[in-house]
Formats: structure tokens, C-alpha cells, sequence
């Protein structure tokens, strides 16, 4: 049984089959497209907030045919402390697939092996997979394969995003920057498991020098809000702008996986300059998760 957990590990050839299918599936987006979850229910189950995630799925779903129900965690039984091992077991006899945004990565590996249904990884503290094969296609898309060229990461380089796109790097042979104060960095040992052309430094302007694509993400992630005034004063050097960008090739890609925070990570005219490309790459979070759903289903 086919899974979406995370990407580290995952396959390169199972990526590609992905990022493959998702022109086709965009383009023939309403024209009597398949069904491939025609009498399917798939439940979704979030403990963390969201906009984007939701409705891109709630939406897919629909579109492939399934039936979809959304599942806040904090009203079933798992926000009085039911174990996610016995929500799996429970759920894997009604529905045939989940989408599960939470916390922990263990959550979500548990579910799985419990469930024995596909099962979907929409964010974790760990890796978000789903986001970044979106960000890939998104680039592909507009500049062709993202094989030998440069990706620049800037902000809080050690959370879930620049973790997943550590993993696609070394998958996909495309050179990652990460530019980050040290502490925001990746591990040692996250980045000695993988093989790829991958570095990590403090010099931002170094970082996006020559680059394919900038990218950025919120410098207080969901649950760090307790952190919020330590890590903007110690994150306040790494905002993207109009300086910055000019350092990067002229044709370079300008990503957010938003929600963003204008006058932190990036200032307004650079993120308005570049609305085109980030709310692309956010309408391509329903075609690229259909073309997962369609992966799981086949």
C-alpha cells in the first residue's frame, strides 16, 4: 500500500511519476477528467490550522469523485486523549484514505501502519512533502527542469518546508542553498543523510547570488508563537526585497508558501511584484495533491 508520509527516502522514480502527471491533470481540470476515487471517503484530519491545505483538498477530492469529511482533532476523541493508534484502527474500517496535518511525524507514520489505508502527510513540525512537489512543479513549469539548477532558501531554515526540500534536492539533483542564522539551520545529522548539493550558510547575499529561485516561509511556525519576539529580532536580516532579489539570475522564481507576513520575511513590494508566481504556485497545491491522490489510487 502506497503512502505520502514524507519525502525523505522517498523514491525518486515516485516523485517523478508525480510531477509527471500534474500538467495533464491541470489542464484537463473539469473536462470530464477520471474518477479514481469515484464511491471513496477519505477523512482529513488537522490539528493545525489551515487555508490553502483544506480547501485544496476538500476540492480535489471532489473533483476525483471521493466524498470528503473534515475531522478538527480537537473535537473528536484524540483532543481528550484517545491514542492515534486506536483513531487509526477505527478509521481504517469506514474510510479509505486520510489527510492528517499535526504535530509530530510519529503521528502520522502510526496512522498509517495502523490504518492500513493511504494515508497523507499535510504537514508536520517535521517535512511537508505535499508543498514542496508543489513548489517543484511550479518552477518546472515555468522554467523548465529543476535538475542542475539553484534553489535558495531563506529564513528558519531548520523547520518543516526547508527539511522536505533538503530531501527533494537530493532526489532530484538541484543545488540547495540554505541561508540562516546557525541555530536555524538544518542538523548535522538531517543534512549527513543525504548525498545532494546541499550547504548551509549565514551569508545571505552569497546564498542568492547567481540563484534559480528564491524562496521564503513565516519565520514563527504553528506552536512557536511562544518564540515570536526572539525569532523576528533574530531573523530580521534574512527578509527578502527588492536588494536582495537583484542579486539572484534575472529570470529567477520569487516563492512563498504563504501565509506571509509583509514587512517580516519579505516586503511588500517584492512579495506584490511577485504575487503572480507565489499565487500560482498556491493554486497548484489542488493540482499537485490531485495528482498524489491519483498515485495513491492506482
Amino acid at each position: 500500500m502506497k503512502h505520502l508520509l514524507k519525502l525523505e527516502g522517498m523514491p525518486k522514480e515516485d516523485m517523478l511519476n508525480i510531477l509527471a502527471s500534474v500538467k495533464d491533470i491541470k489542464k484537463g481540470r473539469g473536462a470530464n477528467e477520471p474518477k479514481p476515487l469515484n464511491a471513496q471517503t477519505w477523512a482529513m484530519i488537522f490539528t493545525k490550522s489551515s487555508t490553502r491545505t483544506r480547501v485544496s483538498f476538500e476540492v480535489g477530492i471532489r473533483e476525483l469523485g471521493g466524498a470528503v469529511m473534515f475531522l478538527n482533532a480537537n473535537d473528536m476523541q484524540l483532543g481528550r486523549g484517545e491514542p492515534i493508534k486506536d483513531t487509526a484502527r477505527v478509521l481504517g474500517r469506514m474510510v479509505h484514505g486520510a489527510i492528517i496535518r499535526t504535530y509530530a511525524q510519529s503521528d502520522v507514520e502510526e496512522f498509517s501502519k495502523l490504518s492500513k489505508i493511504p494515508t497523507i502527510n499535510a504537514l508536520t513540525d517535521s517535512e511537508h512533502p505535499c508543498q514542496i512537489l508543489t513548489d517543484i512543479f511550479t518552477f518546472e513549469e515555468a522554467r523548465g527542469p529543476i535538475q542542475g539548477k539553484i534553489v535558495t532558501y531563506v529564513g528558519d531554515g531548520a523547520c518543516n518546508v526547508p527539511l522536505s526540500w533538503v530531501h527533494a534536492a537530493a532526489a532530484l539533483d538541484f543545488e540547495l542553498r540554505i541561508a540562516a542564522p546557525k541555530e536555524f539551520q538544518p542538523n548535522h545529522e538531517t543534512l549527513a543523510k543525504t548525498k545532494g548539493n546541499i550547504s548551509c550558510t549565514e551569508d545571505i547575499k552569497s546564498a542568492v547570488d547567481g540563484t534559480d529561485m528564491v524562496y521564503t516561509d513565516v519565520w514563527v511556525s504553528m506552536g512557536m508563537e511562544s518564540e515570536e519576539e526572539e525569532r523576528i529580532n533574530k531573523l530580521a536580516e534574512y527578509q527578502i526585497n527588492g536588494e536582495l532579489m537583484r542579486l539572484a539570475k534575472p529570470n529567477a522564481l520569487l516563492m512563498h508558501c504563504l501565509p506571509a507576513y509583509r514587512g517580516k520575511e519579505i516586503d511588500e513590494d517584492t512579495f506584490e511584484a511577485n504575487s503572480e508566481t507565489i499565487f500560482t504556485q498556491a493554486e497548484n497545491r489542488l493540482h499537485t495533491q490531485k495528482a498524489i491522490l491519483t498515485w495513491l489510487a492506482n
